[in-house]
């Protein structure tokens, strides 16, 4: 939400996904079915991790899976949405001007 809240107001947003997050940046139905949060959000009217992930696409945010995590989750590259880039914390890093994380 803090993504797609901060691109929607113009600013410039990097989306670094790791650990259990980089499911979050599958194509869609590549992560399988709806999750119980998932479906609770969507029942309360809230939008959802992908909802808010396919509205980030649009807003531009650079999405980035992190490569380690990829590789402990035992993803492939291939399966995440398209537009989503793999790198690890340095790019993150190098590039950032500011951080949020939780």
């Amino acid at each position: 939400m803090l993504a797609t809240t901060a691109a929607s107001l113009g600013r410039g947003v990097v989306l670094f996904a790791t650990e259990a997050g980089v499911a979050a940046l599958l194509a869609e139905g590549a992560a399988g079915q709806e999750t119980a949060e998932e479906s609770r959000r969507r029942s309360l009217g809230v939008a959802t991790c992908a909802e808010l992930c396919a509205a980030a696409a649009e807003l531009g945010v650079r999405r980035i899976a992190c490569e380690t995590a990829l590789r402990l989750a035992g993803i492939a590259a291939e399966r995440l949405a398209p537009g989503v880039e793999v790198a690890g914390m340095a790019t993150l890093l190098a590039d950032a001007r500011a951080i949020v994380s939780f």
